[in-house]
């Protein structure tokens, strides 16, 4: 058994962030626990590899929802990072902060988290390839890059068509403005990604006050009473313990914060009876509030030559694969998704509430348990896709029993308002609305799916729960606020009721951001760093 001044569980997105920032001034001793392993993977450092890793249970949970009512009880498939970088060093890696007013509706329940309070993090984090200006950094640890010189020619047919439907084009969404059309900005850096692992731990690796333990999975957090004391966790097949001076802090993401939480005893009561756990802190809220977008994608027959002519010969992957090896660029240094924007379908609406997606590469007949995005259709083929921005249904995730090597029980209860089932089939029409440009019409062959022949409310609703799909953004299952009725977290990212342990990934997030969460995931980690070290001193 070891001692150290804080312990982190958990190298994702926000973990990376805190153990860089908590050992540079040499004096706090932090362990730094990660259940899986290195992110020296050579499809994880290349930008499009993500689509080799989505099934890969080396370096991803690979969970599996609950049957969905609502969507004909389909199991919905959900990835996510157990590798150094947690999901950043596995996702597609684009950026966006969020919207200023989902910034200010979090300060409403947590106090310091508005808009002017953390748009100063995202500025110093960032290292925005085109430069500082008032509201974009430049120098930070995290690489955005701008990727408007290398896109695929069809992207900007989607710009123009974009506009012909009444959505201008924004050259920065993640500037003054988010309404828009635009080239998504993504986190890649001479070609390589920009995980949180990469920008954040590599450079903290060599201090000795850093300890970092791969294949080490927490399997409780040990408890004095109601004070955090230390870590158990099992690596290579023998359990282990560490004892904290400090803190605790959980950074496990939305998924396996609350699941540990329960495991040690933090969670509803009456489940932790039901499973024979005992009850250290009645908090029902752990595992409540599960957020999620979900998407929906349209595929498009194209009679100009798309990505799929390029990635999918085996002329073209070998042109591909030495372009990236000698010069870092071309397709396999980008995301697929280089198209998008954010834009408004209902009346009043205080902020975007559709987010869209372009892809210049179509994969319509995937098999089970792949994706294959270097083996797409056969035919000139893309996809526009879109998710609502802030859907209003909420479900919970727990664990099935006290093993903490059985992944718990995840019920997104997607599309289960009124809310988000409109703005689902506003979505399709939207889609729909952009297809039907000069723009689009003149490359569009056909629309392959969900097919012309869907066209009332009624049957896009019956396409949308069929086909619907999750854009891997689940967050909220340990909420912060002052209210600890319907809070895990206080505003300072302690768990109510608990001492010596905060929470600090995108479990925390009050309400889901208006678009991807990585980057807001990676302001909490430096937000949480702030707060823990300003406390440290006091």
């Amino acid at each position: 058994m070891s001692e150290y001044d804080f312990i982190i569980i958990g190298a994702g997105s926000a973990g990376s962030v805190l153990a860089n920032r908590l050992t540079e001034d040499g004096k706090s001793k932090v362990l730094l626990l990660e259940a899986g392993g290195s992110d020296r993977n050579f499809w994880i450092q290349m930008p499009i590899g993500y689509g080799k890793v989505f099934y890969d249970k080396k370096v991803n949970w690979k969970y599996t929802a609950e049957p969905d009512p609502a969507l004909g009880k389909r199991k919905i498939y959900i990835p996510r990072g157990k590798v150094m970088g947690g999901s950043s060093s596995i996702n597609a890696m684009v950026y966006v902060r969020g919207h200023q007013q989902d910034y200010d509706d979090w300060g409403q329940t947590a106090p310091g988290w508005r808009w002017p309070d953390v748009a100063p993090i995202f500025k110093r984090m960032e290292d925005w390839s085109k430069g500082a200006d008032d509201l974009r950094g430049a120098g930070g640890p995290l690489s955005v890059q701008d990727i408007s010189n290398q896109v695929h020619p069809l992207s900007r047919t989607y710009l123009k068509a974009a506009e012909q439907a009444g959505i201008p084009n924004n050259p920065d969404y993640n500037g003054a403005k988010m309404d828009g059309s635009c080239l998504y900005q993504i986190t890649t850096k001479n070609g390589l990604r920009a995980s949180a692992s990469r920008c954040y731990l590599r450079p903290a690796k060599r201090r000795n006050n850093l300890d970092i333990q791969l294949k080490a999975q927490a399997t409780r957090i040990i408890l004095n009473g109601k004070q955090a004391v230390g870590v158990e966790y099992k690596q290579h097949g023998k359990l282990k313990s560490a004892t904290v001076r400090h803190e605790v802090i959980l950074c496990g993401g939305a998924i396996n914060s609350p699941q540990l939480l329960q495991l040690s005893g933090i969670g509803s009561g009456e489940l932790l009876k039901d499973l024979a756990i005992p009850v250290v802190h009645n908090a029902p809220e752990v595992g409540r509030n599960l957020q999620d977008h979900l998407g929906f994608d349209h595929t498009f027959r194209s009679s100009v030559p798309t990505l799929n002519q390029i990635l999918r010969p085996m002329l073209g992957k070998i042109r591909v694969g030495m372009q990236y090896l000698l010069t870092r660029k071309g397709p396999l240094s980008l995301s697929l998704n280089q198209g998008g924007g954010f834009t408004r379908v209902l009346e009043n609406a205080d902020r975007p509430d559709i987010q869209l997606y372009f892809t210049p590469l179509s994969y319509t007949r995937a098999p089970a348990g792949k994706r294959p995005l270097m083996t797409p259709d056969a035919f000139p083929g893309f996809l526009m896709g879109f998710n609502p921005c802030k859907p209003t249904s909420t479900g919970y995730l727990q664990i099935r029993s006290p093993d903490p090597f059985e992944a718990p029980e995840i019920h997104p209860n997607y599309m289960s308002t009124e809310h988000d089932r409109n703005l689902m089939i506003a979505g399709v029409k939207l889609i729909r609305k952009i297809s039907q440009t000069p723009a689009m019409k003149a490359i569009i062959e056909h629309e392959i799916s969900p097919g012309a022949n869907f066209t009332t409310d009624a049957q896009l609703d019956q396409i949308i729960r069929e086909n619907c799909w999750t854009v891997f953004h689940q967050c909220g299952t340990c909420r912060m606020g002052t209210d600890k009725s319907v809070s895990v977290v206080d505003e300072r990212l302690k768990v109510h009721g608990i001492g010596g342990l905060r929470v600090a990934d995108a479990s925390i997030f009050p309400s889901i951001p208006t678009g991807n969460t990585n980057a807001p995931a990676i302001m909490v980690g430096e937000k949480a760093a702030d707060i823990i070290l300003e406390d440290l001193r006091r």
